[in-house]
């Protein structure tokens, strides 16, 4: 019976974990949607001579524009890199390693 609940776990860790993944990458493609909009924007302010003096628009500059790319670049890493490197694998072990500090630290009376 032990085996059962230990595998039910794991298995409910792992969903967490793909949930985790999955919420992350829905948040990244809301962040790139975001970010062609505001670089359109910012091109079509740039390079044209559109009147796009309203409020938000008038604040995006190329400072603004460096460091949004430089922190859509980082989240573009993190998303995806480190779908590589902490692979699914690598989460089964560390899901496994957890559980089993559990079991071992936890006392039966």
């Amino acid at each position: 019976m032990e085996t059962n609940f230990n595998t039910d776990q794991e298995q409910q860790e792992l969903q967490q974990l793909a949930s985790k993944k999955v919420l992350k990458l829905k948040s990244f493609y809301k962040h790139t949607f975001l970010y062609m909009i505001g670089m359109t924007l910012f091109l079509l302010k740039e390079y044209t001579e559109l009147p796009l003096n309203v409020f938000p628009i008038r604040f995006l500059n190329g400072v603004v524009m460096i460091i949004w790319s430089a922190v859509y670049i980082g989240s573009a890493i993190d998303v995806f890199a480190s779908f590589r490197i902490f692979d699914e694998e690598w989460e089964a072990r560390k899901v496994k390693s957890i559980l089993d500090k559990r079991q071992k630290t936890q006392k039966w009376e």
